[in-house]
C-alpha cells in the first residue's frame, strides 16, 4: 500500500506551523455542543430518512476488508483446510477473484470502491500527483494549506448516496476518507491522515537516556529515561525492554498527539517513539465525521492509532526497530481495529458497517518471504471472519473482499535513468539526477518523466508550465513509449509485463491527471525507491535491498484481490466498481447513471 519513505511531506503543513484549525480544547467544546445539537436534530434526520427510504433486500450490509489478501494464498490455504471460515462463506454464497484498477494500488483502488467509477471520475491515480506549475510530487487525495484541508477525490462514495435515503453507515478506516466528508453517517478516516508533523510517519529514535520530542512546527517535550521508567511531561511510564509503552498522551502548545515508546539495549541503548499521532480524544484537525466521533470512540474504547499508514514500516525498513517489534506494532493497531469493528456491528443493526484491516498489506510488504509469518497471519484473519459471521442472520449481506493481491519485489526499475538514456529526459547542467522530487530535471529538453508508482507523464504544452511536446504528437509518442517499454528485458528477464497509454484505461472528466502511461510491471519488479521520489539514479535495474521484500505495484492481472459473499453474486469478471452499485441495490437505491460499476446481484 505505501509508497514512499513515510515521512514524505511536501503537501502537508503540520498543525502547529498555522493550522487555521481549531485548538485542542476548543475541538473538544465544539465537538461536544456538535453531539448535542446532533441529539436534538435527529427526530427530523430519521423522519426526513423514513419519507425517502427505499425497500431493499436486507436489513444490514457488511463490507469487510482485508488489505492486500492474495487470492492464491488464500485458495491454497482453503485447500489445505486452515481457513475454515473463509470456505465456509464460499459454501454459504459466492467466491471469486476481484479484478483491481489500473493501477494495482490502494489509493485507486479503495477511491474506485467507494464510487464505483473509474480514476478518470475519481480523480486518483496514485499516491501522488505534481504540482502543474511547480512539478513538485504532492500528496494525490488531501491538500492541506494553513487554513483548510482539501479533499481530492471526486465522485461520490456509496455510503453518501445511501444517506440521502435514509440509509445510515459506519464507515471505519476506508483508505481515502480523509479528510472526512459530511454525509448521514459516522466515519473515522484512513490513509493519509498525517502525523502530528504533517508528514505521513516520521519516528524518532534515540540512543541517549534524556532528549526531546518533536511535535508540531518544532515544538518540543523533554524527557528523561531514569531508573527504567520514561519520564515525560510528569507522568512515568516503567519501561519492559522489547515491550511498547501504551499510548502516552503528549500536550504541545498547540496540539495534543499520542505516541508509543520502545526500549531495547540490545546494540546499546535505543528508545524508538512512534510518529507521534493526532490524539482522537482532542483531533488538531477533522479525522472523523461528525467531529465527536473520534472522541466517542477515544472514550468508549480507549486511545487508538489516528496516522493513516500507522504500521512503521519505514522504522523496518531503517533499523530502529526489528522484525518482532513491527510485528508487535501491527498486531496492537489490529486489535484496536477489531474492537471498532465489532464495537460497531453491535451498534448498528442497520445500515451498511464497512471496515479495512491493513494487517494484511503491512506484514506481507515487509514480510512477504516468510510462510511461517504470512499464513498465520491469513489464518488470524479467518478468525476475525469467524467472529464477523456470527453477525450475519438472514437480512445481513456480507462481503469480504481485498482491493488487490501481492507478489515479491525483488529489482526496482528507475524509468527516469531509462528516459535519459534514451533521449526522453534531460538533466540541469551540473547535476548527476541525485535530487529528489525532480529538482534535477532540465524541462526545457524533457519530453518525459515519472515518479511514483503509477507510470510515465509526458512533459505536455499548454498543460505543464514548461511543457514542449506539442498536443499533436503526444498519441504517437505515448504509443512510441509504450511499445519500447513493453517487454523490457533485464539481463534474461522481463521487467516490464506491459504499459497502457491513459486514453484506453480511463475516461471522464479528470483524465487530464493521470499519467500518461501506466506501466505495468512484471512479477519481481516494481518502480525503484529512486524513481519514486523522482530521482535519476545511474541504474536502470537495481536490487531491492530493502526489508520491503513484497508489493503489488505490478500489472493488475497478476495481483487480483478476493471477494466472498453470503449471497449467490453474478456478473462475469467481477471487478471492485462492482460493489457501490451492489450496495445501492441491497438497500433498493437505483444506480446513478454516472457509476460505472454494475450490480453483482
Amino acid at each position: 500500500m505505501a509508497l514512499l519513505p513515510e515521512h514524505f511531506t511536501p503537501a502537508y503543513i503540520g498543525p502547529g506551523a498555522g493550522f487555521a484549525f481549531l485548538g485542542s480544547f476548543l475541538t473538544l467544546v465544539i465537538s461536544v455542543l456538535a453531539g448535542i445539537a446532533s441529539l436534538f436534530l435527529w427526530p427530523i434526520r430519521y423522519l426526513r430518512g423514513l419519507a425517502r427510504r427505499r425497500t431493499g433486500s436486507v436489513r444490514r450490509a457488511i463490507f469487510l476488508g482485508f488489505d492486500g489478501l492474495d487470492p492464491r494464498i488464500t485458495e491454497r490455504l482453503m485447500a489445505e483446510g486452515r481457513l475454515p471460515n473463509f470456505a465456509k462463506l464460499r459454501g454459504m454464497g459466492s467466491y471469486s477473484r476481484l479484478r483491481t484498477t489500473f493501477p494495482a494500488l490502494s489509493p485507486v483502488a479503495w477511491s474506485t470502491f467507494a464510487t464505483g467509477v473509474n480514476p478518470g471520475r475519481h480523480n486518483i491515480f496514485d499516491f501522488l500527483s505534481r504540482d502543474l506549475r511547480t512539478y513538485v510530487p504532492e500528496l494525490s487525495s488531501a491538500r492541506v494549506t494553513k487554513k483548510s484541508v482539501e479533499f481530492r477525490r471526486r465522485s461520490e462514495a456509496f455510503w453518501k448516496i445511501l444517506g440521502r435515503y435514509g440509509v445510515t453507515s459506519t464507515i471505519l478506516r476506508v483508505p481515502i476518507t480523509f479528510p472526512p466528508e459530511e454525509f448521514n453517517g459516522r466515519l473515522l478516516s484512513a490513509m493519509c491522515t498525517p502525523d502530528l508533523r504533517g508528514s505521513q510517519g516520521t519516528f524518532s529514535r534515540f540512543t541517549e537516556p534524556a532528549g526531546e520530542l518533536e511535535g508540531p512546527a518544532g515544538e518540543m517535550i523533554p524527557f528523561a529515561v531514569r531508573d527504567g521508567c520514561l519520564e515525560i511531561q510528569g507522568a512515568r511510564f516503567c519501561l519492559k525492554e522489547g515491550v511498547y509503552t501504551p499510548w502516552v498522551h503528549l500536550r504541545f502548545p498547540s496540539a495534543r498527539g499520542i505516541a508509543r515508546f520502545l526500549f531495547t539495549t540490545k546494540d546499546g541503548f535505543s528508545l524508538y517513539c512512534t510518529p507521534v499521532q493526532i490524539d482522537p480524544e482532542a483531533p488538531a484537525m477533522p479525522i472523523s465525521h461528525p467531529r465527536w466521533y473520534a472522541i466517542y470512540l477515544a472514550k468508549l474504547l480507549g486511545a487508538f492509532a489516528t496516522l493513516g499508514m500507522a504500521e512503521d514500516t519505514w522504522a523496518l525498513n531503517e533499523g530502529a526497530i526489528d522484525q518482532a517489534a513491527f510485528l508487535e506494532q501491527a498486531w496492537l493497531i489490529q486489535k484496536e481495529r477489531e474492537t471498532m469493528f465489532f464495537s460497531a456491528l453491535d451498534r448498528a443493526p442497520r445500515g451498511v458497517v464497512a471496515c479495512v484491516f491493513d494487517t494484511t498489506d503491512r506484514v506481507q510488504h515487509m514480510c512477504f518471504h516468510q510462510p511461517d509469518v504470512i499464513e498465520p497471519m491469513y489464518v488470524d484473519m479467518d478468525r476475525i471472519l469467524g467472529q464477523t459471521l456470527r453477525y450475519v442472520d438472514p437480512g445481513t449481506a456480507l462481503f469480504v473482499l481485498s482491493d488487490h493481491g501481492f507478489t515479491s519485489f525483488r529489482r526496482g526499475v528507475n524509468l527516469n535513468t531509462w528516459l535519459l538514456q534514451n533521449g526522453y529526459l534531460a538533466l540541469k547542467p551540473g547535476t548527476d539526477g541525485s535530487s529528489e522530487y525532480l529538482a534535477d530535471i532540465d524541462w526545457s529538453r524533457t519530453r518525459a518523466y515519472t515518479f511514483g508508482l503509477a507510470g510515465i507523464y509526458l512533459n505536455l504544452q499548454g498543460r505543464e508550465s514548461q511543457g514542449i511536446v506539442p498536443a499533436s504528437v503526444r498519441a504517437a509518442l505515448t504509443e512510441e513509449l509504450a511499445a519500447r517499454l513493453r517487454g523490457l528485458p533485464d539481463g534474461g528477464e522481463r521487467a516490464i509485463a506491459n504499459a497502457y497509454p491513459a486514453e484506453g484505461l480511463y475516461n471522464g472528466p479528470y483524465l487530464a491527471a493521470a499519467p500518461d502511461l501506466i506501466v505495468g510491471y512484471a512479477d519481481g519488479y516494481r518502480a525503484g525507491w529512486d524513481a519514486a521520489v523522482g530521482k535519476v539514479s545511474s541504474e536502470v535495474f537495481t536490487d531491492n535491498a530493502k526489508r520491503w521484500c513484497g508489493d503489488h505495484c505490478v500489472d493488475p492481472d497478476l495481483v487480483p484481490g478476493v471477494l466472498f459473499s453470503n449471497l449467490p453474486l453474478q456478473g462475469v469478471d467481477p471487478g471492485i466498481e462492482d460493489l457501490a452499485p451492489t450496495a445501492l441495490k441491497l438497500f433498493g437505491v437505483e444506480r446513478p447513471a454516472w457509476m460505472e460499476g454494475k450490480a453483482l446481484l
